[in-house]
């Protein structure tokens, strides 16, 4: 599958990072504040049935993840670092480095965080690669806009870090956020050659191509404040910048009988809030954005999450709804898993077992019953180091349905890390 997407220079990130490391390490080291920590996992994945477009079944996935860490009074200098094979082709096979995450493939080594952060009384200030999180809701975000996703495996996404200015000031029960960021770093979606793509029936048996993305210029910026009493903690947001998951355009080129799949970001505003309300049973959290943009081929909607939580000794319920509403259909053609989960009850039941063992349960279904989705994991710690967990994922529904149409898709994996 041809991949035209941006490259940093080979080694570029990690060569300046490795220079910052250096140069600190001695003082770190005299004050005794270097610190660090890592992983190495591995994880087999089975799937019982093959796809149309995908005939593999078994998927070896490695990953080594090493974070030291630098700090001095109150400056902190965070890095992480990540390498990584598989046998799927998921990961890609070259020795580049990645640090703006732009790849259709995930990256063999990549920066995923390096940041210089500065706290003082009420104050902080973080500048470089980061993870910046908003939001009350446990299963789907959406006043999330700063936080772009791996979707390779759809179901199972891993967060990605953008490249930001934030500042935090905090008080007793008032806190605001600014965040500016200078590019925008995009999710990642199904490799079109995979079992995470589902063709509809006008394409399938012609060749796909990727034609690359089309990637907006110009910053992004949101602001966000938070309010804290007794009885209710709550939020106001709001985020100018662009959608980090893709519109799609395709081509078909009747000479070659092919599609060219052309992804683009449209501009994005949202309007957000969120709250928590604890009472005595329960916990109620609920959370909104309206989502607003120019782009003639993008929906303007509003999504909402409704949820309620309750601890019960060592079990943790969670039950609520997604529901959307539709302000401008604009018939977009899109990859979005966060409107996937729309008009869809959700709940996740996790049991605490020891401080060595846990048991979840989450998953969805469609208030129309045409989709469903439920994973059962099993977490265990072996001594200091070691941590294995099982998991199987069932996925059932119609064709016609965001998760019904991955219903070939289940699957089970297990994980082992050695953490150091």
């Amino acid at each position: 599958m041809a991949a035209h997407h941006w490259r940093p220079l080979p080694g570029a990130a990690v060569l300046w990072a490795a220079t910052l490391a250096a140069s600190l390490l001695p003082w770190a080291v005299e004050a005794q504040t270097f610190s660090q920590q890592g992983y190495l996992e591995t994880q087999l994945r089975a799937y019982p049935q093959t796809a149309p477009n995908d005939s593999g079944q078994f998927i070896g996935d490695a990953l080594l993840h090493w974070e030291p860490t630098i700090k001095r009074s109150a400056w902190r200098l965070n890095a992480g670092f990540d390498a990584r094979f598989d046998s799927h082709r998921m990961v890609e096979r070259t020795p580049d480095v990645s640090y703006w995450d732009r790849e259709t493939q995930r990256p063999a080594f990549d920066v995923s965080r390096l940041s210089v952060s500065w706290a003082r009384g009420p104050l902080t200030i973080e500048l470089g690669k980061q993870f910046v999180r908003w939001g009350k809701a446990d299963i789907l975000n959406p006043t999330d806009r700063f936080t772009p996703k791996d979707y390779l495996t759809v179901l199972d996404p891993n967060v990605l870090a953008v490249t930001a200015a934030h500042v935090t000031i905090a008080g007793q029960s008032d806190s605001v956020d600014l965040v500016y960021t200078p590019r925008l770093t995009p999710s990642r979606s199904p490799l079109l050659n995979q079992r995470w793509v589902v063709l509809p029936e006008t394409v399938r048996g012609y060749l796909l191509q990727d034609g690359g993305a089309a990637y907006p210029g110009g910053p992004q910026f949101g602001a966000r404040w938070n309010h804290m009493s007794r009885r209710v903690e709550y939020s106001f947001s709001y985020f100018h910048g662009f959608n980090h998951l893709p519109l799609f355009q395709a081509n078909f080129d009747p000479v070659l009988g092919a599609v060219d799949v052309r992804r683009r970001y449209a501009e994005l505003d949202t309007i957000g809030s969120d709250a928590a309300i604890p009472l005595p049973w329960f916990t109620i959290k609920a959370e909104s954005a309206w989502y607003r943009s120019n782009d003639r081929q993008s929906d303007q909607y509003v999504l909402y999450v409704v949820q309620a939580e309750r601890q019960f000794g060592e079990w943790l319920f969670l039950a609520g709804y997604v529901g959307e509403y539709i302000t401008d259909n604009r018939n977009e053609i899109s990859f979005d898993p966060e409107r996937g989960l729309a008009k869809a009850f959700v709940g996740r039941i996790s049991w605490t077992i020891d401080t060595r063992r846990s048991l979840v349960f989450e998953g969805a279904v469609r208030q129309n019953s045409e989709g469903f989705y439920g994973k059962l994991e099993y977490s265990q710690l072996f001594g200091q180091h070691w941590h294995v967990t099982p998991g199987v994922v069932l996925i059932r529904g119609s064709e016609n349905d965001f998760l019904g149409q991955f219903h070939r898709n289940s699957f089970a994996n297990c994980a082992i890390r050695y953490s150091f």
